[in-house]
């Protein structure tokens, strides 16, 4: 095999999204498994439409993803000369012709044979035109396209990597505009012209561009030069089985990374939806998926968007990364919290290190981590109101959270086996079990039903903050309006 050359080519009208983040990964993917190029191109000829903005958003979520590029990006706004040259090319070799068809004449005709039960495609009426109908319409200046000539009675084949043979007869196609009459070249002659350009070897695209495939191989024909390879990717469904798109939920992939999902999960998640990397379902790294790629083992089949399984690689990521990466990672959202201070980051960052590692087991995703580490550095934080009923309605617990406050000022270590042992002794002295202190103390410092472990809880909360919010709740704890809102000061 020659270099492999592949080439990523959004349309940024749009944000980049699932599906074109999923085409994106697999490009990538399958240029650096054969040690070959990944090209960048932004297909940005909808004037109209196209935007710097979501030009930029597209380059940041690519970024983001750490699909870096090895050339562009290129811009086809940058090469409109390059495609009007090769259109009216096509129609001095009476390969195209002019069109004079105005959009309205068109539409008349088009709705009188469809009334009529017939199929419409385009007449060629311009490809039959008398010459002296060619001077008039040039002499008053009428706007021309120009059109492609379909070969008649042509079989196209091609063999698509991922879906097997494909045949379309050439009747079936009608004579596809190549160059609007503004001048501006429509998605067929733009994208061959420039996968020619660039010596694209693969395309490799989502499966609704199955139908265009057949009229870009015309126009390779056309212009004397071989086709590259195609291969087409199922595309993605919503949970309802209809295909994806904003309706469903995250409309930008950069939207993933506001919700606290770490890049490697959500490639992980893209990658999984239509390819396994392995046997063992877990989170794999960039490398074993390079060394793992293969278009021969991608599902013909669509696959359907899971964002439980996103929910669920993302925690397994963060479970597996180490406390002092993940402080790095929830610096900035802390920051936006007001729940750290650089000044406290130096003094206490092997403190708060150790208490990521205790948290991150519960977190699924950055933004739940970082909520999580509220209590321990907030006194500003929800209670969960059923926690609250449920827990902390005991007539009991002023009495009992009382002793347990004297017997924890008495511990010479505020550590977690003292604590257990203290708290345990205190429960059997009392005649109570156990859990009632357990489930008391949990939601009356974290404000919430679950948690780690509360012995290591109470250790990192520290006896300062534990006694506080234990002596606050004793003069509270019959006061119901706590249920839903914030514990202050």
């Amino acid at each position: 095999m020659s270099e492999v050359r592949v080439r990523f080519a959004p349309s940024p009208t749009g944000h980049l999204h699932l599906g074109a983040a999923r085409t994106a990964l697999f490009n990538w993917l399958f240029a650096r498994h054969h040690g070959g190029k990944f090209i960048l191109r932004i297909e940005d000829t909808d004037v109209e439409r196209s935007s710097r903005e979501m030009t930029q958003g597209i380059i940041e979520g690519l970024r983001w993803l750490g699909l870096d590029w090895d050339e562009g990006p290129y811009f086809q706004s940058d090469r409109l000369n390059l495609y009007q040259e090769k259109a009216r090319a096509l129609v001095a070799e009476g390969k195209a012709y002019f069109c004079y068809c105005l959009p309205e004449e068109i539409k008349e005709r088009r709705e009188k044979i469809i009334s009529q039960g017939g199929f419409w495609r385009y007449d060629r009426r311009c490809y039959y035109l008398a010459e002296e109908d060619k001077r008039n319409f040039e002499a008053e200046g009428r706007a021309k396209a120009i059109r492609f000539l379909v070969p008649e009675a042509q079989e196209i084949e091609f063999n698509d990597l991922i879906h097997g043979r494909i045949k379309v007869k050439s009747q079936n196609i009608e004579d596809f505009v190549l160059l609007r009459s503004d001048g501006q070249p429509t998605y067929h002659l733009s994208v061959v012209v420039d996968d020619m350009a660039m010596k694209i070897t693969h395309v490799i695209r989502g499966d609704d561009h199955i139908s265009n495939t057949p009229k870009q191989i015309l126009l390779y024909q056309a212009f004397g030069v071989s086709c590259p390879q195609f291969g087409h990717l199922p595309l993605i469904l919503g949970p309802d089985k209809k295909k994806l798109s904003k309706r469903h939920g995250v409309s930008s992939i950069l939207e993933y990374h506001r919700r606290g999902f770490l890049p490697l999960a959500v490639v992980n998640f893209l990658a999984q939806m239509s390819w396994a990397p392995g046997e063992e379902e877990r989170v794999y790294s960039l490398e074993e998926m390079i060394e793992k790629f293969s278009l021969e083992k991608i599902s013909k089949g669509s696959p359907v968007y899971n964002p439980s399984k996103l929910e669920w690689l993302n925690s397994q990521l963060i479970s597996q990364t180490p406390g002092k990466e993940l402080l790095t990672l929830i610096k900035e959202r802390l920051l936006q919290e007001s729940l750290w201070r650089d000044e406290l980051e130096r003094e206490k960052e092997q403190w708060f290190s150790g208490l990521l590692d205790l948290l991150k087991e519960r977190s699924r995703t950055l933004v739940e981590l970082v909520n999580n580490c509220r209590p321990f550095l907030s006194d500003e934080f929800p209670f969960d109101s059923e926690a609250v009923a449920r827990y902390l309605t005991d007539p009991r617990l002023p009495g009992l959270l009382s002793k347990l406050a004297d017997d924890f000022r008495q511990l010479k270590n505020f550590k977690a086996d003292s604590i257990e042992r203290a708290l345990r002794r205190r429960a059997e002295q009392e005649g109570v079990k156990a859990a009632v202190l357990i489930h008391a103390l949990r939601v009356l410092l974290l404000g919430m039903r679950v948690s780690p472990g509360i012995f290591d809880v109470l250790e990192y909360m520290g006896r300062d903050r534990t006694l506080q919010r234990m002596s606050r709740l004793a003069q509270v704890i019959s006061q119901r309006s706590l249920e839903g809102k914030n514990i202050r000061d």
